[in-house]
């Protein structure tokens, strides 16, 4: 009997302990919360300006990961920018340059490249998403001037004025227009910052898992600087490198063989841009030490990944062109790319090739979705967290077409770059080609005028590209890192003829077909140089 009620009060207290643990609130068991992700764009970044960003090093570079060999395939914004937003070569997404029909804000809305993005993906993951700043060169163009793509849970856009000049422009916040003048807080890096992190507050407050994309229109010219940091660096010229104004360009395409050298008058112009460009970025610098406060105070800094890149890059003066981007060569298509985050080493490294392709499947990977099966990139937190997976691309696709005639309708223009203007600036004056010219006419007449269509690869130590006039450029980074010997015409035949294949293998590549092209090994050795 007594060894029974032992039992009974045994039994008695179990299952009292069962309904206690039962009664314990769910919080106690819930997983632990998806990661945010701040996604900052800059605006025709070069990288060595990275060098005059002091908070970029602190916050991010210092305790994140840089990709070492990071490029864009498309050095131009609005191709940059779509596939930054779908993971896809140009080719794929349909937006080929910044408008004239083959480009810009209209033709990814025409081709319905906006149902599908970075944005719809996480938000139908339930993730908070906003855009703050640049979207798409010519938006919103035919489309309502209150018009907000998919997948935009928080959207401040500029849709008229002149929002490159950091002033005097109109917003659509969330479907309402907003005007902004000339004063200091009306300076647009700081507006679009200062968005960003009243979003990133409220998200925290929500306890919902964000997106920021935050796109500055900086160091874009006219690069004007905020008034606080107007009189920085009073003695900065563009980098003297050794293609700087190079003395002979003999050995490179019609388009910079046919450059004088850069003349006192531009140079000095040229040093101008750039001294703008430095103090414009300081904003930006600003803007990042004022997020990360913003996600350290909210307690959401370690459970955050912050991306740091550019549309494209930029040259000043080098190969005799004076300012400007869209070429092959490394100041316009090698980029920064530093990702900081959870299970990413401080200060580490990445020299894996990587590309703007990867940056949608990348921030996919990082919030846990996934990506459309269109993408032609893939993730690269594995390489960010210190993994080495067993295949990786040996080439990147790097092209360029030319724009067709400006379409009508489009509110707001880029402002030309330093290249495209006539006269002094320029040893070409652009011409643009009937609008009933065919084809082969467009691309013969403008290749004379300015930069002709090519496709090329960037390998590891390798830059190769074809122009459609015939021409070809060669160089071996390792041995002539500022592409100043042009080796096409001296390579062995076979060492032309792998390159030429993968280019081909790649220009017309779609997802799969992409990265099988991209990994297939290189046997540049094999074949000789």
């Amino acid at each position: 009997m007594k060894s029974s009620a032992r039992f009974a009060r045994m039994a008695l207290i179990l299952i009292a302990a069962l309904v206690a643990e039962a009664a314990l609130p769910a919080f106690s068991i819930r997983a632990a919360p998806r990661p945010n992700i701040l996604f900052i764009l800059t605006d025709d970044l070069d990288l060595a300006e990275i060098a005059f960003m002091p908070k970029l090093k602190s916050l991010l570079i210092d305790q994140g990961v840089t990709f070492d060999n990071y490029f864009v395939s498309v050095s131009l914004c609005c191709p940059s920018r779509t596939t930054t937003l779908r993971g896809q070569y140009a080719h794929n997404t349909g937006v080929l340059t910044n408008g004239g029909g083959n480009g810009g804000f209209e033709k990814a809305y025409a081709l319905g490249d906006e149902q599908s993005t970075i944005a719809t993906w996480l938000h139908s993951g339930g993730y908070r998403t906003g855009l703050f700043g640049k979207y798409l060169n010519g938006y919103p163009h035919t489309a309502a001037e209150t018009y907000i793509p998919p997948g935009w849970t928080e959207w401040n856009s500029a849709v008229k004025g002149n929002p490159y000049s950091e002033y005097n422009y109109t917003l659509n916040e969330n479907g309402k227009l907003v005007t902004y003048g000339n004063k200091p807080e009306d300076y647009g890096t700081d507006v679009y910052a200062k968005k960003a992190n009243a979003f990133i507050q409220q998200a925290a407050k929500d306890h919902q898992p964000f997106f920021a994309y935050l796109a500055v229109y900086a160091p874009h010219q006219p690069a004007t600087p905020a008034p606080r940091h107007k009189d920085l660096f009073p003695n900065a010229k563009a980098p003297r490198t050794p293609n700087y104004n190079e003395a002979d360009v003999s050995d490179k395409p019609e388009y910079i063989a046919a450059r004088p050298l850069l003349g006192p008058v531009v140079m000095n112009r040229v040093d101008n841009l750039y001294r703008r460009r430095l103090q414009s970025l300081q904003a930006v610098d600003d803007a990042i030490s004022m997020l990360y406060d913003t996600l350290k105070a909210t307690g959401q800094l370690e459970n955050t990944y912050i991306v740091f890149t550019s549309d494209n890059g930029f040259h000043l003066g080098n190969h005799r062109m004076p300012a400007g981007k869209q070429t092959a060569y490394e100041e316009d298509i090698h980029l920064p790319l530093i990702i900081r985050g959870p299970n990413i080493a401080a200060g580490s490294h990445v020299s894996q090739l990587a590309g703007n392709i990867d940056l949608a499947p990348t921030m996919a990977d990082m919030g846990g979705v996934n990506p459309a099966d269109f993408v032609d990139g893939r993730s690269l937190l594995p390489l960010a967290t210190g993994k080495t997976p067993e295949r990786w691309r040996q080439a990147y696709l790097v092209e360029h077409w030319v724009q067709g005639p400006e379409q009508a309708g489009a509110i707001m223009q880029e402002p030309a770059d330093e290249d495209e203007l006539p006269g002094e600036s320029s040893a070409v004056v652009l011409a643009t080609p009937p609008a009933n010219a065919t084809q082969p006419a467009r691309r013969g007449l403008l290749a004379r005028f300015g930069i002709p269509e090519f496709h090329g690869i960037r390998v590891n130590g390798y830059a190769y590209v074809e122009y459609v006039t015939g021409e070809k450029e060669l160089y071996d980074l390792n041995q002539d890192p500022y592409e100043l010997n042009n080796l096409s015409s001296k390579a062995a035949p076979p060492l032309l003829k792998v390159l030429s294949e993968r280019v081909s293998a790649l220009v017309k590549c779609k997802a799969d077909a992409c990265r099988d092209a991209e990994d297939r090994p290189l046997p540049i050795n094999a074949v000789g140089k």
